[in-house]
């Protein structure tokens, strides 16, 4: 990677942060021209039909979504909701409806081409559920999942979110291995991207002892089977809420078992260009990325964000700066061939399909002559 995109040193680390609730969010990213609507068309009415029906695409938004590395796949963090009607819908259906039904309208968008299942995160799923979402989708759609919280906590919590106790179970790898990769293993198969464990933000004792953390973890990724060849697209990949986490030693952790840095874009870690030292450190690696909440909104600000973005219809806070760089980076790693992998939140700019087209539109613009210079080694 070059220097221009991927920092060599890693920045000078906050003051601890206090200690957050259990609601896993992450930061934004927008491009120059702000995309307000998808130019999406409502298809005919559909009255006496069951089933939800996507909506029609502009040839605009399939002429984009054919210009796209076909490395690049961009997608939502679910897609229960009810306000992309005439983005992702034909027409309003209830959040229900959605949940039931809504996948295979939302995966046959030319630009949503996966989709980061979160409820994984608060009730472990079995093979069972992970194949009949498997089945849903044709062959080329992917799934990022996360992991149980029952792993992935260090805490346990209340239903508010407040830490009760510490979780002896943490970072456990049987009950990962039991509990998140393989029912997802073998129920999602090729359609298989990637397994996030999303560590939730430490409690003070173990914050104080981050040598601890680092010794769990690198147990666990010791006893991760490869995804291969079931998998053949499928990467591991950590993602992080406490930028302690972000040390030359959890890198090398990282880079010694080939698992993937999950670029954590939330107000609770430091900016898109604080962390790409880790992806330059980690290069060659395939790019997975999760983009869930605004900087604007802090890091405690998702009842914020999700009262500010009301039905998740507009993009109300673009973001360009973040949008560009993670262009950049996305650009790059396609370009070298290997998989990319970002899944969006409503809560990142206030609408995900928009987000989605807005990135899709800065991945594939040309780069000016300075940055036509840099692609060329970013590769390399």
């Amino acid at each position: 990677m070059q220097e221009s995109l991927f920092r060599e040193d890693p920045p000078e680390l906050p003051a601890r942060e206090r200690k957050a609730g259990s609601r896993p969010q992450a930061v934004a990213g927008a491009s120059a021209a702000p995309v307000q609507s998808m130019q999406s068309m409502p298809a005919a009415p559909t009255s006496g039909r069951r089933g939800v029906m996507p909506a029609l695409q502009a040839p605009s938004v399939t002429a984009l979504a054919q210009a796209l590395p076909p490395q690049v796949r961009l997608g939502g963090s679910t897609w229960s909701y009810p306000g992309w009607a005439g983005l992702v819908w034909d027409r309003p259906y209830s959040e229900s409806q959605l949940a039931r039904r809504g996948l295979q309208a939302y995966s046959r968008h030319p630009l949503l081409r996966c989709v980061c299942v979160d409820r994984s995160f608060y009730r472990s799923l079995s093979a069972s559920q992970y194949a009949q979402l498997a089945q849903q989708v044709d062959e080329d759609f992917r799934f990022i999942v996360k992991g149980p919280a029952l792993v992935c906590d260090a805490q346990v919590r209340d239903e508010e979110g407040r830490g009760r106790q510490l979780n002896p179970a943490f970072l456990d790898p049987r009950l990962a291995l039991q509990e998140f990769v393989q029912p997802a293993m073998e129920g999602l198969g090729r359609r298989l991207g990637a397994l996030v464990f999303q560590l939730s933000p430490l409690p003070p004792q173990w914050l104080s002892r981050m040598g601890d953390c680092l010794a769990r973890l690198d147990a666990l990724l010791t006893a991760l089977p490869s995804l291969q060849p079931d998998s053949p697209d499928g990467q591991y990949a950590i993602e992080v809420r406490d930028a302690q986490w972000l040390s030359p030693d959890f890198v090398e952790i990282l880079r010694r078992h080939g698992v993937r840095y999950c670029l954590g874009l939330h107000p609770k870690l430091p900016p898109i260009e604080e962390q790409l030292w880790i992806l330059r450190r980690l290069w060659p690696s395939p790019l997975v990325c999760r983009w869930n909440l605004h900087r604007d909104h802090g890091p405690f600000g998702y009842e914020e964000a999700e009262k500010r973005y009301g039905d998740y219809s507009q993009l109300l806070d673009p973001d360009p700066t973040t949008r560009s760089v993670l262009a950049r980076v996305a650009r790059a790693t396609a370009k070298a061939g290997l998989p990319v992998y970002i899944g969006i939140s409503n809560h990142a700019e206030g609408c995900a399909p928009l987000s989605a087209q807005a990135l899709a539109e800065a991945i594939v613009s040309s780069p000016g002559p300075a940055a036509q210079g840099a692609a060329a080694s970013e590769a390399r």
